[in-house]
């Protein structure tokens, strides 16, 4: 799906030339148009860059994109960006094709029930519109695509959290065409994927494989995406609804053992430095990654004109000539890399920067991923302030500094209001500088001798980055390639190629006579046919089969050339024809899922007696508390798995040989990646009745036990539930923690409410993280390998600026989760769900002590049994009001429903 390309920016098209007079032994009866062969160029992979509106697409453009990819109204990851309406669809994506370029729609979030209809409106008019690709996260929404078109590429999205080939293929199988894998896949870990997809290929599975996507430049969430509910948990602002509040980026205080540890300057524990992949660009070729994105939707035209360019000089430098991997005459390319990297440095940096780094790409290193002195954009560090005379201040310039630029002094406070503004005048004396700002610009007074000094903006620059896509005409050009055929007293016939496969053709209206003087010679014919200025196309390879001693008058070939180049528009412009069912009754409701028909049906609520209460415990001690409460559905989700057997064993010997209907289940981590199988083994060699099913790899490793799929698997809408339910089997189905009141009553009345479990009591899971905080700032080490595990010996919170104590744990695989503080109950909204037919509740506990676990059990039992309400419970557990939002606190949701 993604074709190959060859470099373009000042590069010269390769020198492939066969000349007329090389052409004698050239059958005249060669077909026209047929593809030569020769060695295989090595692939480049496409380049995708973020467009938050107009100006940003023409930025990427104008700046050696060879895709970029946006959002609409609804739907996508980045509300926040001025995104693009349904409307702009067909000139947006005739602009892109005329330029070679590919549009793909990002329509990444989670979608609920009482919005399927909808969704279906806005993918229709996607398809109909020939929009390259949609990047999905939704699983249902895979399905209504494939349903409405059998051949509309679908990009599972990296909110798909796809870490193993074990996901790219269930996402080969729900119909995807390409894998954005998470930000937390190493290159280690790329390359395993990598092989076991080709050991697939080869198998079994016919077309196993899938083309992988990674992000190379731009900001790094410090959670998994798809699952960060900490913006929902804090605010109501769902990051799987593309209202993420960039709680990663707030200061927090590290509580160890009961006492805060002191850090110094350190508050910004949870905000990673951003992704700059320019030193690994070789690397992830010779993974073979198919496509390399760029991040910053919200960010403004003159970043993406910044970031796409440095990225497309990259790859063209390291392909220029296509001999870049064997040529020993050249240069390596990772040493042309570390070259343009160094040369590129400011320009990054300039471009938005709160440190740049390689992310997980090489792999853990704890100490370097987050320096945790600011969270936000810092710029060019210019040096520390030396001296202050009135109102100039004199600094040792770590890089270059002119009048006009903006700068901003770092006292170490960077939550506080800070000093900045615009340099006046610049006087280098010795080592020092001499730097002068505006009368009154600056509060002086607030400056200090050793505050850090940040260039922050540079007018100059973003002059010349805006140039680069200013005006109308095509400042980016892409090659085509020309063959010219033609023999005496004949048409001369021209076929033109660009890089999409698009092949146009034309003759001329006057035959080919000899030459006195100026025959056809392959530089004349390049010179002539290679004025393409105006165009979006510049000349690459031309084959020349014309008979040697041969002319045609030069305004017949300029009409040639201004004919081909119309032709080929023409064919670029054409939207792209996906096959589109015709619209009807919805398709959501006509047979994609059969259930749901039954789901909707008028059904008496089961008895009291029938309801199933589920107890989620984390520690033996609480275990040994809920059997003695004698909870009958029990899971345990440990931090080490080995003491998943010690657990299994205490609930079999508590449960006695008369208790089939009780239950002890045990959680596998949320996160698997390739190398991580003796995880998973602990874990079944646990033996317990049942698992926890929390994302691709435990459908395939637990599929001879009992399972229940986990709130991480994002059931938000009937399509993925039955899916699951169905396709893999599952007992039951944890309802999305995104959904509120509202929309969890309309998943349970679009489904069957027996599918469900509803978790009614919990300490949301906010941030789920590669990033380990205990390695971080309780050791020196840099991963698990030499961090000494503080994560065993210390009891760790995360402070918040309201003086909330997040918990936080660490599990087998050393990936970190904060808990919120405050637990959340959904109790006042737990007779309207059994009044809809749900049945089964669940109830989580984190570091609560067997008194507390033992009271919660008994008062959800005494509400579910109906002995006391919701209100009173609420009054009681004095929690806030909230059951799981995306748009607010459940009392808003209950308002507006």
């Amino acid at each position: 799906m993604l074709g190959s390309r060859t470099a373009n920016i000042d590069v010269e098209g390769r020198d492939e030339i066969v000349s007329g007079e090389q052409n004698a032994s050239v059958p005249n009866g060669a077909p026209l148009g047929a593809p030569t062969h020769g060695p295989r160029a090595p692939v480049v992979p496409e380049l995708l860059a973020p467009a938050g509106d107009w100006d940003c697409a023409k930025a990427a453009v104008e700046n050696g994109a060879d895709a970029i990819y946006f959002g609409l109204e609804r739907f996508n990851a980045r509300m926040r960006a001025h995104n693009f309406t349904e409307a702009d669809l067909p000139k947006l994506m005739e602009f892109l094709h005329r330029r070679g370029v590919k549009g793909y729609v990002a329509f990444n979030t989670l979608v609920f029930a009482d919005e399927l209809a909808q969704a279906e409106s806005h993918l229709r008019a996607i398809i109909g519109a020939g929009v390259d690709a949609a990047i999905v996260q939704d699983i249902g929404i895979c399905r209504l695509i494939r349903r409405l078109s059998r051949d509309f590429p679908i990009h599972a999205s990296t909110q798909m959290t796809i870490t193993s080939a074990a996901g790219v293929e269930f996402a080969r199988e729900l119909g995807c065409n390409l894998v954005v894998l998470a930000r937390e896949c190493s290159l280690k870990e790329l390359g395993s994927i990598q092989a076991a997809i080709a050991c697939s290929a080869q198998g079994a599975i016919p077309g196993a494989g899938l083309p992988l996507e990674v992000f190379v430049h731009g900001a790094l969430c410090v959670a998994y995406s798809g699952q960060c509910l900490t913006s929902e948990a804090l605010g109501g602002r769902s990051a799987n609804r593309g209202e993420c509040a960039q709680a990663c980026r707030m200061p927090y205080e590290l509580i160890s053992d009961g006492r805060l540890v002191p850090l110094g300057d350190r508050r910004y524990l949870l905000s990673p430095q951003d992704l700059a992949g320019l030193e690994v660009l070789p690397d992830l070729i010779r993974a073979g990654v198919a496509s390399l994105k760029i991040e910053g939707r919200l960010k403004t035209p003159e970043y993406v004109a910044n970031i796409t360019r440095v990225y497309r000089q990259a790859l063209d430098r390291i392909f220029a000539g296509g001999r870049a991997w064997a040529d020993p005459d050249r240069a390596s390319p990772n040493s042309l890399v570390h070259q343009l990297a160094g040369q590129s440095r400011y320009d990054l940096e300039m471009a938005f920067s709160r440190g740049l780094y390689t992310g997980w790409l090489r792999g853990n290193n704890n100490q370097e991923l987050v320096h945790a002195r600011f969270g936000k954009k810092r710029g060019v560090y210019l040096g520390q302030v030396c001296r202050i005379h009135g109102a100039k201040i004199s600094v040792k310039l770590a890089a270059p500094l002119k009048p006009g630029d903006g700068v901003v002094f770092d006292a170490g406070q960077p939550d506080e209001p800070e000093e900045g503004g615009r340099v006046y005048s610049v006087d280098q004396r010795g080592d020092e500088a001499i730097i002068g700002f505006g009368h009154g610009d600056l509060n002086f007074s607030r400056v200090r001798v050793g505050d850090r000094f940040w260039k922050t903006n540079d007018p100059e620059l973003d002059r010349r980055l805006r140039s680069s896509f200013a005006g109308d005409q095509p400042r980016f050009r892409r090659p085509i390639d020309l063959e010219v055929h033609g023999n005496i007293n004949a048409p001369i016939t021209i076929i033109a190629r660009d890089e999409s496969g698009h092949v146009a053709q034309a003759a001329s209206a006057v035959p080919l006579a000899g030459a006195t003087k100026q025959p056809l010679t392959t530089p004349r014919l390049r010179a002539q046919l290679g004025r393409l200025g105006g165009t979006p196309f510049r000349l690459g390879d031309l084959k020349n089969f014309v008979d040697a001693g041969l002319m045609l008058p030069v305004s017949e070939l300029n009409r040639l050339r201004r004919e081909i180049v119309s032709r080929l528009e023409a064919l670029r412009a054409a939207p792209k024809r996906w096959t589109l069912n015709p619209a009807g009754a919805s398709l959501v409701t006509r047979g994609l899922v059969p259930s749901a028909r039954a789901g909707a049906r008028d059904q008496s609520a089961p008895a009291r007696s029938a309801v199933n209460l589920i107890v989620l415990v984390r520690n033996l001690a609480q275990l040994e508390t809920a059997l003695r409460c004698g909870v009958e559905t029990l899971y345990c989700e440990f931090e080490d798995p080995k003491k998943y057997r010690e657990a299994v064993q205490m609930a079999h010997d508590a449960f006695g040989p008369a208790s089939a209907h009780r239950s002890i289940w045990v959680a596998p981590p949320r996160i698997f990646k390739m190398g991580e199988e003796w995880i998973l083994k602990q874990v079944r060699a646990s033996l317990a009745d049942g698992y926890l099913i929390r994302n691709y790899d435990h459908l395939r490793c637990f599929t001879d036990c009992r399972r229940v799929g986990d709130f991480s698997l994002n059931v938000a809408n009937p399509l993925t539930a039955d899916y699951f339910k169905n396709q893999f089997g599952l007992e039951r189905l944890t309802a999305s923690y995104d959904l509120n009141a509202a929309q969890l009553e309309a998943l349970l009345r679009a489904a069957p409410p027996e599918w469900f479990e509803v978790t009614i009591h919990q300490h949301v899971p906010m941030f789920h993280m590669e990033h380990c905080v205990f390695c971080a700032f309780l050791s020196k080490g840099t991963d698990y390998t030499n961090c000494g595990r503080p994560c065993d010996r210390h009891a760790v919170k995360l402070l918040d600026r309201v003086g909330a104590e997040h918990p936080l744990k660490a599990d087998a695989g050393c990936r970190n989760t904060v808990f919120n503080a405050r637990a959340q109950t959904g109790a006042e909204y737990v007779e309207r769900l059994l009044a809809l037919g749900a049945r089964h509740f669940r109830l989580e506990f984190v570091n609560e002590p067997p008194e507390e676990v033992e009271r919660t059990i008994a008062q959800y039992r005494q509400l579910l049994r109906g002995e006391t309400s919701g209100a009173r419970l609420w009054r009681e557990l004095k929690l806030r009001n909230q059951l799981g939002v995306t748009r607010g606190p459940m009392e808003k949701a209950e308002k507006n429903s």
